[in-house]
C-alpha cells in the first residue's frame, strides 16, 4: 500500500510540474495526462503484480496497454483488504469503484489515473461491464476477513475474480470463443488457489489464515498451526490437497488446447507462473513456509517468453 501511495504522490507532483511547463494548451495537457496515467498503471502493476506485469509485456501491441489497465484495476481492488483498519472504509472504496465503472460506461470516467486507463480500454475493446462489476462485488465480499469455509468457496472466489480478469483479457485480444472461456475459467481457479497458498506465510505473520477450513479439518490442522508456521505432516497434507486442486485445474484447462485458438495463448501466460510455483512447492515437500518459495525465480521472464513464442499455455 505504501508503494502504491508513493506512486500516486509522485504522479500528482510530476503531473503538476509538467502541465505547468506545457502551459494552457488543452490538447497537449490531455496528452501529457494520458501518458502519466499509463505510466502510473505500469508502475503500479510492476510493483504489486510483477508476474502480471511481465505477462502483459508479452501481449500483442494492441492489447498490452489495456492489459496493464485491467491489472492495475485488479491491484487497486486487491490491496483494499490489507490497507484498511475498518470494514466501512473498505466498503466505501468498493463503492467508489462500482460508481466509477458505471461512469466509465457513460463515457464520464472519474479523474483518477486507473479509472481513466480503464475507460480507454473499455472504449477500445468494448469490454463487458458484467466482468468488471463481478470482480468488485467479489472483492467486496472478501472484506469479511475470514477463512474460506471450503475449497469450493475458494474456487468460487477465484472464478469471480481471476477468471473474470481473464475473460476481459480475451476480449482485449478480440477473442470470443467458448473453449477459450472454458480454459480461462479453470486457469483463473488455479490462479486463485495458488495465490491463497503463496500468501499463507505473509498472512500467518499477521495472525490470519484464509486456507479452506474443510481441508484443514480433514487433516486435523488448526489455524494456530499455520500462525506459528508449523511444518508437520498435517499442515503439509492440507497444502498438498489444495495444491493438487490447483494442478488439476491447470491440467483441465490444457485439455482444451486443441480447440482453443492460438491467439488466446497470450492471455493464459500466467500458467507458467502457476506451474513454476507448484513445482517448487512439490520440491519443498509441500512445506508452504520453505524459504525457497519466497524467492522470485530469475528465469521466469525467459520461460514466459519461450511459452509466448510457442503460442501455447
Amino acid at each position: 500500500m505504501a508503494a502504491a501511495s508513493g506512486f500516486r504522490r509522485r504522479f500528482l507532483r510530476n503531473k503538476s510540474h509538467i502541465l505547468s511547463f506545457c502551459g494552457r494548451n488543452s490538447a497537449r495537457d490531455a496528452r501529457v495526462t494520458e501518458i502519466l496515467n499509463h505510466k502510473l498503471c505500469l508502475e503500479l502493476v510492476r510493483s504489486r503484480d510483477y508476474e502480471g506485469f511481465v505477462c502483459s509485456l508479452l501481449l500483442p501491441d494492441e492489447a498490452r496497454r489495456s492489459s496493464l489497465a485491467l491489472r492495475a484495476f485488479n491491484v487497486e481492488l486487491a490491496q483494499v483488504k490489507d490497507s484498511i483498519s475498518q470494514k466501512t472504509i473498505g466498503l466505501m472504496r468498493m463503492q467508489f469503484w462500482k460508481t466509477a465503472i458505471e461512469e466509465i460506461y457513460r463515457d464520464e470516467p472519474p479523474n483518477q489515473p486507473v479509472s481513466a486507463e480503464l475507460w480507454r480500454a473499455v472504449r477500445k475493446h468494448l469490454l463487458t461491464k458484467r466482468w468488471l462489476l463481478r470482480i468488485v462485488a467479489e472483492r467486496e465480499k472478501d472484506l469479511e476477513d475470514r477463512a474460506y469455509r471450503s475449497l469450493l468457496e475458494l474456487e468460487s472466489y477465484a472464478e469471480n475474480t481471476q477468471s473474470s480478469l481473464l475473460y476481459l483479457l480475451l476480449e482485449a485480444l478480440g477473442l470470443k470463443n467458448v473453449h477459450a472461456d472454458h480454459a480461462a475459467s479453470h486457469i483463473g481457479k488455479a490462479h486463485g488457489i495458488v495465490t491463497c497458498l503463496r500468501a499463507t506465510p505473509y498472512h500467518s505473520s499477521r495472525r490470519r489464515v484464509y486456507l479452506p477450513m474443510d481441508v484443514c479439518v480433514k487433516h486435523g490442522a488448526s489455524q494456530e498451526d499455520f500462525i506459528r508456521g508449523a511444518r508437520d505432516g498435517s499442515v503439509r497434507d492440507v497444502v498438498f490437497d489444495i495444491a493438487g486442486q490447483a494442478h488439476a485445474h491447470l491440467q483441465h484447462a490444457r485439455s482444451f488446447t486443441q480447440n482453443v485458438p492460438p491467439e488466446a495463448a497470450p492471455a493464459f501466460l500466467h500458467t507458467v507462473c502457476l506451474e513454476d510455483y507448484l513445482q517448487r512447492l512439490r520440491r519443498a515437500d509441500f512445506d508452504v513456509f520453505h524459504p525457497s518459495l519466497q524467492k522470485r525465480n530469475p528465469l521466469l521472464p525467459i520461460q514466459l517468453y519461450l511459452r509466448s513464442w510457442r503460442k501455447t499455455y
